[in-house]
């Protein structure tokens, strides 16, 4: 007791110095906030969804066509105009529908750390990450709206039946070993627990987090002792369909970080590093939609509404990031050295990133880098069977295979973006000391995402996906 008094009498010291003198990255916080604050780029978003009708956008692409479902394929090659820019489309849609998942954590995690910051006397942060939560909010609301009366008009009203990607993701992926596999580092997390166990599980989790982060409980977070009690006998929410929730997956995880990030004023700035990885995964793609905004509204040319929602969107997010940026790599300054417990869990969880969202190429879309692309085929096949192609199902299977596991241009496309993507990252984590090299240096991304380990995967997921895809037809 008297140990950890005196480490919150400490902590309490080092952050009263912090807040002595104005540092540059506490000023450029309050200019980023009053620049968030004075924009108009989430109204003017509003304002393109309330409006937006797909048949006044169907006949244009809504950004180039390399970044267009299936790209670079020998299906894409074979399309007519009307196919290819439907698949433009497409992209749009399920590109957006994983940023709207990811936006969904960002609003919890945000209020969940901007209570820490609060706590520890940071107001103005706190202010700002709760008017991104406000945006988060517009943004996904237009991303679902626009989304579905894409998917509506191109796939039919089938587009929204239920499916088997589910059962599918359950049959590729037993047995399927995703233990940490660095060298010298335990699989210590990577078990399973049947449901009759999850309460211990969650409740053993957040014990660690809580004992572990006792002495920082001046500052931990208000909101996220709130959420606990509104989520009485159940469990605290988590996603699998974000960028964050697939690679800190499963959702006991999720719950453990986020124990974390609200116990530690350093684990919550930390958090914006994972957050600014996410960040950089959605630049990859939309500043190359900025850009295509900016070549239409140059000539004059007519300009889509979903390009037009692209490019105020990146706007807003170009301020979302460097906010990530100065929480993760200046704010943490302001605090006590970490602990080991606290490097080991960020740690931890950018190597999960990592593993989960970087480790691997798409053969069908060019800036989706997870290791599985089991739910891409099911969704390809579900686009070939549509009216868009009309497919029968032999015929529909026999390019699915062809797409997944045979190399094309599309595999090109995407092992360029994902270089681009670890040089960014590599750029970003370089100056962090407390990381572990394997996450300074982005060397899991590196290893395996490369075309042959894509292809390799693709061949055994696609032997159980035609296999699964006859028995339920037979």
């Amino acid at each position: 007791m008297v140990k950890i008094i005196k480490a919150r009498d400490k902590q309490k010291q080092s952050l009263a110095r912090a807040e002595e003198k104005p540092k540059k990255h506490h000023k450029l916080i309050e200019t980023t906030y009053r620049s968030n604050n004075n924009s108009d780029y989430t109204e003017k978003i509003e304002e393109l969804e309330k409006n937006f009708k797909y048949s006044s956008n169907s006949n244009h692409y809504w950004s180039e066509p390399e970044h267009s479902m299936l790209y670079g394929t020998p299906i894409y090659e074979a399309a007519s105009p009307a196919q290819k820019i439907a698949l433009n489309h497409l992209h749009w849609f399920g590109m957006y529908n994983v940023v709207a998942a990811s936006e969904t954590e960002t609003i919890t995690y945000n209020q969940v750390t901007a209570s820490v910051f609060a706590a520890c006397g940071y107001e103005t942060l706190s202010q700002m990450l709760t008017l991104e939560t406000s945006q988060e909010r517009s943004h996904i609301h237009a991303f679902h709206n626009i989304g579905h009366k894409t998917m509506k008009a191109l796939l039919g009203k089938d587009a929204f039946k239920a499916s088997i990607k589910g059962k599918l993701s359950q049959r590729t992926n037993k047995n399927k070993t995703r233990g940490l596999t660095t060298s010298g580092l335990p699989n210590l997390f990577d078990f399973q627990w049947k449901n009759s166990l999850a309460d211990y599980q969650y409740y053993a989790l957040r014990f660690i987090a809580k004992t572990m982060l006792a002495s920082k409980n001046q500052c931990s977070s208000q909101y996220l002792s709130e959420l606990e009690k509104t989520y009485t006998y159940k469990f605290i929410p988590a996603s699998t369909t974000g960028l964050i929730g697939r690679g800190l997956s499963p959702p006991s995880m999720q719950r453990f970080f986020a124990f974390n990030w609200g116990g530690s004023p350093f684990l919550a700035s930390q958090y914006y590093g994972l957050r600014m990885m996410a960040n950089m995964v959605l630049k990859n793609t939309e500043h190359i939609r900025s850009k295509y905004f900016k070549k239409l509204e140059k000539k004059g040319d007519f300009i889509p509404a979903p390009t037009a929602v692209s490019y105020y969107h990146f706007l807003d997010e170009s301020l979302h990031t460097t906010t990530s940026m100065l929480i993760a790599r200046d704010l943490y300054k302001d605090f006590p050295q970490p602990t080991a417990y606290e490097k080991l869990t960020i740690n931890l969880a950018l190597y999960m990133m990592q593993r989960g969202i970087l480790s691997g190429l798409s053969a069908v879309v060019p800036d989706r880098y997870y290791a599985d692309d089991c739910s891409m085929m099911h969704f390809v096949y579900k686009i070939l069977q549509s009216p868009l192609f009309g497919m029968p199902h032999q015929e529909a299977i026999h390019w699915v295979e062809k797409c997944f596991c045979e190399e094309h241009e599309g595999f090109q496309m995407t092992a360029k973006y994902h270089r681009r993507l670890r040089a960014d990252c590599c750029r970003f984590y370089e100056s962090f000391e407390h990381l572990w090299p394997v996450n300074r240096e982005m060397s899991l991304m590196a290893s395996e995402g490369t075309i042959e380990k894509a292809i390799q995967r693709n061949r055994k997921t696609f032997q159980q996906f035609s296999q699964f895809i006859a028995e339920i037809r037979s």
